[in-house]
């Protein structure tokens, strides 16, 4: 069964490249420019989510959706990675209870196995 990757991220040219590298990567995409409730994203199962910290035009940040995604219980086991050129990144993460995060600009190797190496893929 196809593995599912949910991308929130704002900034369309990143979305694009991460759609690209995951469906070569042979991924099932879900892409989306703004944020999500737990709620929205427990409907879409996905595998993972790769969770810009800042969403323009959204009134939470990828922290409060981590959060979130971690209190509800339908979501609390889903892998959150968190990709943000903010410098505090690891304090954030740690925070709102992600798994992971890398930083931007991130390795298009790293990121992908880092990806395989949170959903056992």
């Amino acid at each position: 069964m196809t593995k599912r990757i949910l991308i929130i991220e704002d900034d369309p040219d990143i979305l694009e490249i991460l759609n690209i590298i995951f469906q070569d990567e042979g991924y099932d995409i879900v892409s989306k420019r703004n944020g999500m409730s737990a709620d929205e994203i427990g409907l879409l199962h996905p595998d993972i989510v790769l969770l810009d910290v800042r969403i323009s035009g959204c009134e939470k940040t990828g922290a409060q959706i981590c959060a979130e995604l971690k209190a509800f219980t339908v979501t609390s086991h889903l892998p959150v990675l968190l990709l943000s050129a903010e410098k505090n990144l690891a304090m954030i993460a740690s925070s709102c209870g992600a798994n992971g995060y890398l930083t931007k600009p991130f390795d298009i190797m790293g990121l992908t196995e880092k990806v395989r190496e949170m959903i056992k893929y």
